[in-house]
């Protein structure tokens, strides 16, 4: 992200209010983007547990949810980077969007701006693809979008701060052991939303 906002044209970097606005249109590109995908795989998942005909779906769904999740986990602490293999899926789709994304630079107006976000959303990243697997396991197209939309949000502040602001936030959020704390959190969080989950249907058969 660094280095998008250093391509952009040296007219739009000069001011920092225009500066905001690219980097901002850039990414509201790119999220659409995340919760378009997440449609389709919250779809994807849907179709094919009535392809398997499984009766108890939504099981298996979770189940898989929380696997995904911990995976997230571990790969963000830096244990678990092959992780990293997920990026092939989406070689094909990036190979033919590459050359439209160039065709946006210089990126010198906002909808160019816009543009260039949208194809960015679709760029092979090993973490954007895990959680778009895991959007898979959503129940529906909308759960599936709504996940990646509060996903792309969640990756906002870090992106945005290392487009325009200061490098203390660089390194806070690259230093190993924020990685493995925001890690350690996530696999917690999946392991208790199972508890949770399996504690209130437990209540409700009662």
């Amino acid at each position: 992200m660094g280095a998008l906002s250093l391509s952009l044209p040296e007219q739009v970097r000069a001011r920092k209010s225009r500066l905001v606005i690219f980097v901002s249109l850039i990414n509201m590109g790119r999220i659409l983007s995340y919760a378009i995908a997440g449609m389709l795989a919250g779809a994807f998942g849907v179709e094919l547990l009535k392809a398997l005909g499984l009766e108890n779906g939504h099981e298996i769904l979770r189940y898989a949810g929380v696997i995904f999740m911990v995976a997230i986990g571990f790969y963000l602490a830096g244990w678990f980077p092959q992780l990293v293999l997920v990026e092939h899926i989406g070689k094909p789709v990036w190979r033919r969007l590459e050359p439209l994304a160039r065709k946006m630079m210089p990126i010198n107006s906002p909808i160019r701006a816009l543009l260039y976000g949208i194809a960015w959303g679709w760029l092979p990243c090993g973490l954007v693809y895990v959680v778009l697997l895991m959007t898979v396991t959503s129940g529906s197209a909308l759960h599936g979008s709504m996940m990646m939309l509060a996903f792309g949000l969640g990756t906002l502040p870090t992106i945005l701060s290392v487009g325009i602001m200061a490098t203390w936030v660089r390194r806070f959020a690259s230093s190993q052991s924020t990685r493995q704390l925001i890690g350690i959190i996530i696999i917690i969080m999946a392991i208790a939303s199972l508890f949770l989950a399996i504690g209130g249907e437990h209540h409700h058969h009662h």
